[in-house]
């Protein structure tokens, strides 16, 4: 029980993470191109996680995992190409035409998309309250892409939905791989999404921006994908794809509210509506979770034993996770 709590709280905190980054990068792609300024922001996670790595200063990572074996290669490659090489392109671009706060309630979409992934294809169980609450959400995301004026504005939102679905299989996949050491998986993904990202936009003719937004990048990117990355790692491990899906979608409310505060964008009935029904549908979600402890008792035994398997070298054993 006591594992659970501390996966809701990694989720929570990479969610606080992630979402404060939306306006603070909105403000960076005035002077940078967008898929260049994804590449910046997971070298940033890669160099700084390794850093740490390397001297072993983040005690929350250290021993956080078994080390990664041959078998995990295949989930982890599906997770590096959807999660750090797909998805931070998608956003930057849908970024670069939506206003931050709207685009960070669309966010939502990933928790849904993940939601709807492990349910579907990776058999973990929902009942009445969660596919409710996954209902609510859908419907502020409808409000939020609702038709406007404004054509970019809806390109901006396909964009972003784009990355969701891939941010949502990278969550899925990345689950299979959950009790390996959660900064080894981030250092390897932010490395080599952030040499990608970078690599293509810059033969393609792309100019680096200034040394000043180079540096905030590197920075938004240790806190925003490095940091909060290795913490939803570490929430799946405890939590699910489904269950940490839900509880991060507090992100798109903590980008939004720093969007308003910060950017000083309009708080709009569309905003107003849309923040609404998502918060109804993660609320639904968290209370249903609070009422069953014994089921995450259970998930957490399960890859306990499963870490301690693989870290006595045992052949057999796996990372797929029991189905809950």
């Amino acid at each position: 029980m006591k594992r659970f709590w501390w996966g809701i709280t990694y989720a929570l905190v990479a969610a606080l993470l992630f979402g404060a980054s939306i306006p603070f990068t909105k403000l960076l792609l005035d002077g940078a191109d967008p898929w260049l300024m994804a590449g910046l922001l997971y070298l940033g996670a890669g160099i700084g996680l390794a850093v740490l790595q390397f001297g072993q200063r983040l005690s929350v990572f250290r021993q956080s995992g078994v080390a990664l074996r041959r078998p995990d290669l295949p989930w982890l490659a599906a997770a590096v190409m959807a999660g750090g090489i797909t998805a931070p392109a998608l956003l930057m671009l849908g970024l670069a035409r939506l206003d931050a706060a709207s685009a960070s309630l669309l966010l939502n979409l990933e928790g849904i998309d993940a939601m709807v992934i492990a349910w579907v294809i990776f058999r973990e169980k929902a009942d009445r309250r969660t596919v409710v609450g996954a209902l609510a959400i859908v419907a502020g995301a409808a409000v939020l892409s609702w038709p406007k004026d404004n054509v970019a504005l809806n390109m901006g939102a396909v964009l972003i939905a784009g990355a969701c679905l891939a941010w949502a299989i990278d969550n899925n996949v990345t689950r299979k791989i959950s009790a390996s050491d959660a900064n080894q998986i981030t250092v390897i993904r932010g490395l080599v999404a952030g040499v990608a990202n970078t690599g293509f936009p810059l033969l393609l003719g792309a100019s680096l921006p200034p040394p000043r937004i180079i540096a905030e990048a590197l920075i938004i990117g240790f806190l925003a994908y490095g940091v909060a990355s290795a913490l939803i790692v570490l929430g799946l491990r405890y939590l699910g794809a489904a269950r940490m899906a839900a509880y991060f979608s507090t992100a798109s409310f903590v980008g939004a509210a720093f969007a308003v505060l910060i950017l000083g964008e309009p708080v709009s009935a569309t905003l107003i509506a849309g923040g609404l029904l998502m918060a109804a549908g993660i609320w639904t979600h968290a209370s249903e979770k609070r009422q069953r402890p014994t089921r995450h008792e259970n998930l957490i035994g399960g890859e306990s034993a499963r870490a301690n398997m693989r870290g006595q070298g045992n052949p057999e054993a796996t990372t797929r996770p029991a189905n809950h």
